[in-house]
């Protein structure tokens, strides 16, 4: 695939249903790898209020549950569901369990990272909530570390949803 861009890549829903990225072609993604145990699973909150606020404008929130941090999100795709659904109020689209980081990352995981290495030139994933914004012609515009709230990326993507 020379050059693919975010719409060149499926995923499986949290529910075992396809999800294509082809599917939202034209809008902005934040793709994040989340986790149910971690000092930053707060951040599901902002996530879901950067998706309430944004999404009729054409932002869509996908969040890959990863356990490969400490972990940090040992549950099935039903209780990661489950929990997110009870704690946070997530609506945005999760997808089913991946590994983001080795020889078994998920391809979209592994054209990510290699879009917007780390700090560096790093292209490993180094903790949960780790995320890519997405612009509406598929190519990543930024990389953000695991602390950077949601709040923090509202201009970044007001900026993006206006391009």
């Amino acid at each position: 695939m020379p050059n693919p861009t975010v719409y060149d890549f499926n995923a499986t829903a949290i529910d075992g249903q396809p999800f294509s990225l082809g599917a939202q072609h034209g809008k902005v993604l934040l793709i994040v790898n989340t986790a149910s145990e971690c000092g930053f699973t707060p951040q599901f909150k902002g996530l879901e209020k950067l998706w309430q606020d944004f999404r009729t404008r054409g932002l869509v929130v996908v969040g890959f549950p990863s356990n490969e941090f400490g972990g940090q999100d040992p549950g099935t795709n039903d209780e990661i569901s489950s929990f997110c659904e009870i704690n946070y109020g997530v609506t945005f689209p999760m997808m089913s369990k991946v590994q983001v980081n080795g020889d078994k990352a998920d391809p979209l995981w592994q054209w990510l990272k290699k879009e917007k290495p780390g700090l560096l030139g790093t292209q490993a994933i180094k903790w949960n909530f780790t995320k890519f914004l997405v612009g509406r012609d598929g190519r990543v515009i930024r990389r953000y570390a695991p602390n950077d709230t949601p709040e923090a990326l509202r201009a970044d993507i007001e900026a993006a949803l206006g391009s």
